[in-house]
């Protein structure tokens, strides 16, 4: 027997002892169950619960195979339509009030007799991105979050990664990836050190690797805004705004299919192994305490990734703003660096000022989309966007259609984490290996898929004009 065909024999030896242990395992921990039962029935008398026959009636359809999985999908686009719906307006509102504060600012700055540069930065640059971020980041979240943080308090989070056991058991995973999972679409960073909870090191690094493909909090504002403005058509009916909701689900769940295919591939190529087996004792239903759960999603959530943001957009909006009006000859420094970068945009569908803005976003991805808009100003200076509307306005006149739009959505979801998480997956794997590889992967993956996407819509808009 050739030495390929021996590990071909050991391989699916070892995946079949895997299976039968998984089996005895099960067996044993039903056993024990029904043992405790069995001696707790004899022992303890206790008056009817209800209680207790409700969660198990709603256990019987929310983990159900026939139910439990659209039920899980519908809540997922319930949540994005919500925060959808209920961030338009206010977005616009907090963009306006802070728009104008900026001739507050400049009166003062004129008084003072500041010079134009340290205007520029401190006001143009400085001030006008935080005053994006906060308008365009702030209301999604002050939605999401809250709704997030009840369905956790609810109970029903547990259930989610017990649907997901076996899809993460099949791709050679562990199934505490699920909640990992979810901590990853509140920040990849927490998401990481979250996977603390997996003893085995193979699949702790499984789970680190593909944590990324959970679309963080600075992630999610952009998708949102970008399936707004191109695939909701600004939400003006209800047709356009269930198209956006369903956009925006739909990178999402294909953000889970590749951590899934990721992980797969992983575990049959770089970190082989026999995916462990855990139990998890399902918590009861318990009515979500609403005004301990706004708070707690507010001050944990909401403001702590908003001052975060801040920190990151102030130094950036400076330092982007220095590079559209600092020239090199007759162009400036972002317009070189984009020109530099606009052959690769082309080849998939973004342009060079896309992929400068997302490398530039490397602190933080809540900053990716004001630097773009700087980027494409021939002012240097951030306009005033107070609606959709004109964001939307602006995006087109560089010539956006909704093939970029979904390309951008796209690439948000695939590529390199951000600087934190970077730094967090190092501080836990002590390798530089590993960061680096949590990079390529989804970079690579975002690649091919906005190079399919925009190959599938030049097909598309050819079959439709023949």
């Amino acid at each position: 027997m050739t030495g390929e065909k021996t590990d071909l024999v050991l391989s699916e030896a070892r995946r079949l002892t895997g299976d039968l242990e998984d089996s005895y395992r099960d067996r044993i921990v039903a056993a024990l169950y029904a043992r405790a039962e069995a001696i707790a029935s004899r022992a303890v008398k206790e008056a009817p619960a209800p209680r207790r026959d409700l969660d198990w009636r709603l256990d019987a359809i929310l983990t159900s195979r026939l139910w439990g999985y659209p039920i899980m999908l519908a809540l997922l686009a319930f949540v994005f339509w919500l925060t959808l719906k209920g961030a338009n307006y206010p977005s616009a509102l907090l963009a306006s009030l802070l728009f104008a504060f900026q001739d507050i600012l400049t009166s003062l700055f004129q008084r003072l007799g500041a010079p134009a540069w340290l205007y520029g930065i401190v006001v143009l640059g400085m001030y006008r991105t935080l005053a994006w971020v906060v308008a365009v980041m702030l209301p999604p979240m002050a939605i999401f979050f809250p709704l997030f943080t009840l369905l956790e308090d609810l109970g029903y989070l547990p259930r989610i990664a017990f649907n997901l056991d076996n899809f993460f058991k099949k791709a050679g995973a562990h199934g505490k990836q699920a909640l990992t999972m979810c901590m990853g679409f509140g920040c990849n960073a927490a998401g990481v050190v979250g996977c603390r909870i997996i003893d085995s090191p193979r699949e702790r690094l499984l789970a680190i690797l593909t944590n990324n493909f959970s679309p963080c909090n600075g992630r999610l504002p952009t998708l949102i805004t970008l399936a707004a403005i191109f695939m909701g058509g600004l939400l003006t009916t209800a047709a356009e705004t269930a198209v956006a909701t369903l956009t925006v689900a739909g990178i999402i769940l294909l953000g889970i299919v590749l951590m899934f295919f990721t992980s797969w591939l992983l575990s049959r190529t770089l970190l082989k192994g026999v995916p462990s087996s855990f139990t998890l004792e399902l918590p009861p239903y318990r009515p979500p305490q609403v005004l301990r759960v706004i708070a707690r999603s507010v001050l944990d959530r909401t403001l702590y990734v908003l001052a975060r943001a801040v920190l990151v957009a102030a130094p950036a909006g400076a330092f982007t703003w220095v590079l559209a009006n600092v020239h090199l000859g007759t162009s400036s420094i972002i317009d070189h660096l984009a020109g530099w970068l606009q052959p690769l945009g082309k080849t998939v569908g973004l342009d060079g000022y896309i992929l400068l803005a997302f490398i530039l976003g490397l602190p933080a991805n809540e900053i990716v989309i004001p630097i773009l808009l700087m980027s494409y100003l021939a002012t240097g200076m951030l306009t005033e966007v107070d609606s959709l509307a004109a964001l939307g306005e602006i995006l087109v006149r560089h010539g956006w259609t909704w093939i970029t739009a979904l390309n951008v959505m796209l690439f948000s979801l695939l590529h390199w984490p951000c600087g934190t998480t970077l730094l967090t997956i190092y501080k836990e794997t002590k390798s530089l290996k590993w960061p680096l590889l949590a990079a390529v992967i989804p970079t690579a993956l975002g690649f091919a898929a906005c190079f399919l996407a925009k190959l599938l819509a030049g097909l598309l808009g050819a079959a439709l004009g023949g």
